[in-house]
């Protein structure tokens, strides 16, 4: 490679970069004031780095075979900020392979064309609803990065506001809250919490960003007046897991301030267990108390669906391989569970798992097809599903693939199905994906009728944003999604 090679391939690089660097202003311009989230192919644009951005233009490659230049997207991007556009969920992204694949042309009227029902939208001070206020009742692995979801989206005008946390006494007010605000700062597994927190001791709150969020001491929901801090009609979100039934999650909704409940493990009796994007639109406003359901359940569902839509499942067989928890013992102790004794941290676990049954709550053409089992592995986040299905009409694995590929790029189920074709990912490269599971091509087995798929999945922080996407359904805050996609 000559020197004049070299030097057009790094000031190309330099270019992109200066490019990226002129996006992150105009994305975060059209965020907080249009309330207009820019994506790539799903992935949010927001608050990311440069070279997060240019490499999110690299993904494209394995969508549409060819990478997806800066220049392009930052006339797209540029185009949409005169446009006065009104709230909505916009993939500048697909918007700038459709008009690549035209021959280019006019952006301003290419744009206009495609968002049309959002020109000229945007209304200075205008809602899109009413806000909702959110209570987080416990504040662990779960709560914290619902905190940290909550307040990232609260910068683009969200409905939703986190106007408390509920956590059992500590008696020293002031080391408690430092505490507080120190797990949800730094996180061994997450990273830093981007932004600032800040205590106000007096108070009882934390700053996060600007969002003040008051801290109530309680022992039991029944301790608990929401009114007393000017919250009101709140949906109270239970990550203790100490209830999972109708009456012990029915005292949130004695507590004064709070109307309806959200259970972030899976619920028993006839509470519905939601997995958003597949029967969210069950929820209606009637109902005020749900279910999230389970981690596994969630990244497995969407797959099972879209696999029985195309394929027909007939009976199958789920095995979960995941981190272990906060309920294992770190070394060998008493414990109430079957195995869940021995050190978390030095074993491989076998324990129960109840997804495979859950699932058909979520999808009741599935009931009784499936069995489940788990094991817990000694890593702290990150788990994997293997789906061992029999299916209804036969395939093999590049056909099985490329429709899973498919699903996770033009469907309905974007947000909830991720895909990759790599063979050297591991389980840490899928911390913090935001989807409810990845499908790993590299390991897919299809022959014939029988067929083995392998989904990842972030049981942290992807759950946590699937349980995010149920409370905006709870609360009626929703947004177009543009440009349309087929499903």
């Amino acid at each position: 490679m000559s020197q004049q090679t070299l030097e057009n391939v790094f000031q190309e690089w330099q270019s992109n970069e200066a490019l990226a660097e002129q996006i992150i202003p105009l994305v975060g311009r059209l965020y907080r004031q249009n309330n207009v989230v820019a994506t790539m192919f799903g992935r949010s644009l927001i608050r990311r780095s440069v070279i997060r951005i240019l490499k999110d233009h690299r993904f494209v490659r394995k969508i549409e075979g060819t990478e997806l230049s800066v220049q392009e997207t930052f006339s797209i991007i540029k185009a949409m900020c005169e446009l006065n556009l009104g709230p909505a969920h916009v993939d500048v992204g697909k918007l700038a392979v459709t008009l690549k694949k035209q021959g280019g042309g006019d952006v301003e009227a290419f744009l206009r064309k495609e968002l049309h029902e959002i020109v000229d939208g945007y209304q200075p001070g205008a809602s899109t609803g009413e806000p909702k206020d959110v209570v987080l009742y416990g504040f662990g692995r779960i709560g914290r990065l619902l905190a940290r979801i909550l307040v990232e989206k609260a910068g683009g005008g969200s409905l939703l506001r986190l106007r408390a946390i509920v956590v059992r006494g500590r008696g020293d007010v002031a080391k408690d809250l430092e505490k507080r605000a120190s797990l949800l700062r730094r996180d061994s597994v997450h990273g830093p919490f981007e932004g600032t927190i800040s205590v106000d001791v007096d108070a009882r709150t934390l700053i996060v960003n600007g969002n003040v969020v008051q801290v109530i001491y309680a022992d039991s929901p029944a301790d608990v007046d929401y009114t007393q801090y000017d919250i009101q009609n709140a949906v109270v979100v239970d990550n203790t897991g100490m209830w999972r039934d109708e009456a012990g999650l029915g005292q949130h909704l004695e507590c004064k301030g709070a109307s309806k409940t959200l259970l972030t493990a899976p619920g028993k009796g006839d509470i519905k267990n939601i997995v958003y994007g597949i029967n969210h639109d069950d929820v209606t406003e009637n109902d005020t108390i749900l279910s999230a359901a389970s981690c596994t359940t969630n990244a497995i569902v969407p797959v099972l669906k879209v696999l029985n839509d195309e394929y027909g499942v007939v009976t199958g067989h789920v095995e979960t391989v995941h981190a272990y928890t906060n309920d294992q013992n770190l070394i060998d102790n008493y414990h109430k569970g079957d195995r869940r004794g021995r050190s978390a941290a030095l074993n491989m676990v076998l324990t129960e798992t109840g997804a495979a049954k859950a699932v058909a709550k979520a999808l009741p053409e599935l009931d009784g097809k499936l069995t489940g089992n788990a094991i817990r592995v000694p890593t702290p986040n990150v788990s994997m599903a293997i789906l061992n299905l029999t299916l209804d009409k036969g395939t093999d694995a590049e056909a099985l693939n490329e429709y899973l590929r498919l699903m996770s790029i033009n469907s309905a189920y974007q947000k909830q199905i991720d895909f990759v074709d790599s063979p050297e990912v591991v389980s840490s490269d899928f911390v913090g994906n935001r989807h409810a599971g990845i499908v790993d091509a590299k390991a897919t087995i299809a022959n014939g009728n029988h067929a083995v798929v392998y989904v990842w999945y972030d049981n942290e922080f992807g759950y946590s944003c699937q349980v995010v996407r149920i409370l905006q359904q709870m609360s009626n805050v929703s947004f177009l999604k543009l440009p349309r996609t087929e499903s």
